[in-house]
C-alpha cells in the first residue's frame, strides 16, 4: 500500500453518489508545486467512503483548503495518468463557502462560566 498526504484547494464542489451498498463522496484537489520552472498545478482525485463523506460533503466546496491522507493509486485513461487518493482522513483548513443544500447551521451559544479577565494567566 502506498500512502500519501496532500494539501491543496478543492477545485469543484464534492459530489456524493451511491456505489452499491455504500456511498462515495468525490472531489478534486489542486496541489501547487513550485520549482525552477515556476508554479505547476497537479490535480488529485479524492474519494471518501460512507457516512463521513456524506457529512463532510457540505463543507467540501470549491476553494476550500484541505489536507487529505490515504492510499495513493493511479489510473490510465486515453493515454493520461490520473492520481487518486482513497481518503482515510480529511482535514478542513479553511476558505471556500459552505453549501446551503438542506444545511442548517447549529445555533451558537455563549459558554457559561468563561472568564473574560485575560489579565490573570495561571502559569
Amino acid at each position: 500500500m502506498l500512502n500519501a498526504v496532500i494539501a491543496g484547494n478543492i477545485g469543484r464542489n464534492a459530489e456524493t453518489r451511491n456505489a452499491g451498498q455504500s456511498t462515495v463522496t468525490s472531489f478534486a484537489v489542486a496541489v501547487e508545486q513550485r520549482g525552477r520552472d515556476g508554479k505547476k498545478t497537479q490535480w488529485v482525485n479524492c474519494s471518501l467512503w460512507g457516512q463521513r463523506g456524506e457529512k463532510l460533503a457540505n463543507y467540501l466546496t470549491k476553494g476550500t483548503r484541505v489536507c487529505v491522507s490515504g492510499e495513493l493509486t493511479t489510473r490510465e485513461h486515453n493515454g493520461k495518468t490520473y492520481l487518486e487518493v482513497n481518503a482515510s482522513d480529511v482535514t478542513l483548513m479553511g476558505g471556500g463557502e459552505r453549501r446551503q443544500d438542506n444545511y442548517q447551521a447549529p445555533q451558537q451559544t455563549a459558554q457559561k462560566g468563561f472568564d473574560d479577565n485575560l489579565d490573570y494567566i495561571p502559569f
